[in-house]
């Protein structure tokens, strides 16, 4: 990456554009998204190890659009080992349905329904789908109806060893938006939407060695890092995500070198750093992967409380040139409001993008949904270093070490994410970034991301160079 004009201070995205170059490339999707950074992305896509926002439905859906999800540091490790297993076995190609008995309820299945954005279920007899209820099957219902009475029995469906294009054709000249796919011997195998089958020929999967999809796991640098890391791996997880808000310090040192005394066979990710010297020191200590960025999340009050921190674009920029005098790479981590900001962070030469609060006002993030008073729906979101997150993190603590901790707090406890109703799912979002990311890389005539990152051409702007560059959405 070069610069047009030449800083004189520290920048964040909204600091820089992206200017076109001669360009040879006929199409979008002749570029490539794949990281070279070991964790067998290819889309670089990253979501955060924030408990509001990375579970195993949202980790599922990523990985098989092609990105990783990162489950966070205070989930129980039983939990993990769960969550790890459940997401290996989900399918590559369709998604997973939320299913119920012909005996439940309405209100069991308002539970249920909005667990995926396609905003149906299935209901299964004997392991075999009898009928689908919709949201719409549930308005205006007693909640008490059990399920038989009230769902589609008009059902078709497609065989397990369907083709992307055929699904789509099929379901289109049936005039349906989704359909259950079942083995040869009816039992139900998955769910397939129109939009899921053009997006499998849009996306590929990241998948390990065994063909199963990829999840990535953190572990802090408190207590038995070495046993906590170990049993992360023989769970089977792909990335080993090492974090603290203050990654340049000796305890982050002394975690990176015990879990690289246990010869892990999957990339360690260490952070949050924003300095060449951090870089330079956690990649001594063991470290693959930096993770660069300290308040610049939506849910971080750092920067406000401490006056600590960095511009992310200049962070991210000064980090990877230093990574890369290794042969490592980094992660760049918060920040991101729009598809702009990802590009811009893999121009800087990050080679992922880690995201967090943009995706918890999705339906696959583990938070409960909430109806405001005007009937907007939202899920709750809140920062890792905030009172809540504290709280869940020290629950085995004794109430007086409890309480000391809660006294200080870096994060915002609470914040409304609200679903757009137009993109309520993650899937919605990644279409949106990654369409915005391959026509950055068109733009500067880059096939690659290592190729985007050489090509890219960045200039400084004012606030109104920003501003101009900003639609609108009715007339001035």
């Amino acid at each position: 990456m070069r610069f047009l004009n030449s800083p004189s201070h520290d920048l964040t995205y909204d600091d820089v554009f992206m200017v076109p170059n001669h360009s040879q490339i006929a199409s979008r999707m002749d570029v490539d998204l794949s990281s070279d950074d070991g964790t067998g992305t290819t889309i670089p896509i990253v979501v955060a190890n924030m408990t509001a926002i990375s579970g195993r439905r949202m980790a599922e859906t990523v990985a098989r659009r092609g990105g990783i999800a990162v489950i966070p540091q205070d989930i129980p490790l039983d939990v993990v080992r769960d969550v790890i297993a459940w997401v290996k076995q989900r399918h590559t190609f369709f998604d997973t349905p939320v299913t119920l008995a012909p005996t439940n309820t309405v209100a069991d299945a308002l539970d249920l329904i909005n667990k995926r954005a396609h905003g149906a279920l299935i209901v299964v007899e004997d392991g075999k789908p009898v009928g689908i209820v919709t949201e719409a099957d549930l308005e205006r219902v007693d909640r008490f109806t059990q399920l038989h009475l009230i769902m589609s029995k008009d059902l078709i469906t497609l065989p397990s060893d369907v083709e992307a294009r055929t699904a789509f054709d099929f379901l289109n000249t049936h005039r349906r938006k989704l359909a259950p796919v079942v083995d040869k011997g009816g039992k139900l195998v998955g769910i397939l939407t129109r939009t899921g089958a053009l997006r499998a020929t849009l996306y590929s999967p990241a998948l390990d060695g065994k063909g199963q999809l990829r999840i990535a796991c953190a572990v802090g640098i408190n207590g038995d890092v070495a046993a906590k890391a170990k049993a992360l791996l023989d769970a089977g997880a792909d990335v080993l995500v090492v974090d603290t808000a203050h990654g340049h310090q000796i305890k982050m040192i002394e975690a990176l070198q015990v879990i690289r005394a246990l010869d892990p066979k999957v990339p360690i990710v260490a952070g949050n750093i924003v300095t060449a010297a951090g870089v330079k020191d956690l990649i001594e200590a063991g470290a693959d992967i930096i993770k660069v960025g300290v308040g610049p999340g939506a849910m971080c009050t750092t920067r406000m409380q401490t006056g600590v921190g960095r511009p992310q674009f200049s962070a991210v920029l000064e980090c990877a040139a230093e990574a890369a005098k290794y042969g490592k790479h980094v992660w760049a981590d918060g920040g991101v409001r729009h598809p702009r900001d990802v590009a811009l962070a893999l121009a800087a030469g990050a080679s992922q993008v880690m995201i967090g609060s943009w995706f918890a006002g999705t339906l696959e993030s583990p938070s409960d949904l909430n109806r405001s008073a005007d009937g907007r729906l939202y899920k709750e979101s809140f920062g890792m270093a905030s009172a809540r997150a504290v709280a869940a993190r020290t629950a085995q603590e004794g109430a007086f070490d409890r309480a000391r901790k809660a006294l200080f707090e870096e994060g915002i406890s609470s914040s409304r994410m609200y679903i757009n109703p137009a993109r309520p799912g993650v899937e919605d979002l990644l279409d949106e970034i990654i369409a915005g990311v391959r026509s950055s890389c068109t733009y500067a005539g880059a096939t690659s991301l290592a190729d985007f990152h050489a090509k890219a051409v960045v200039g400084i702007q004012s606030a109104s160079g920003y501003a101009e560059g900003r639609p609108l959405h009715q007339s001035w």
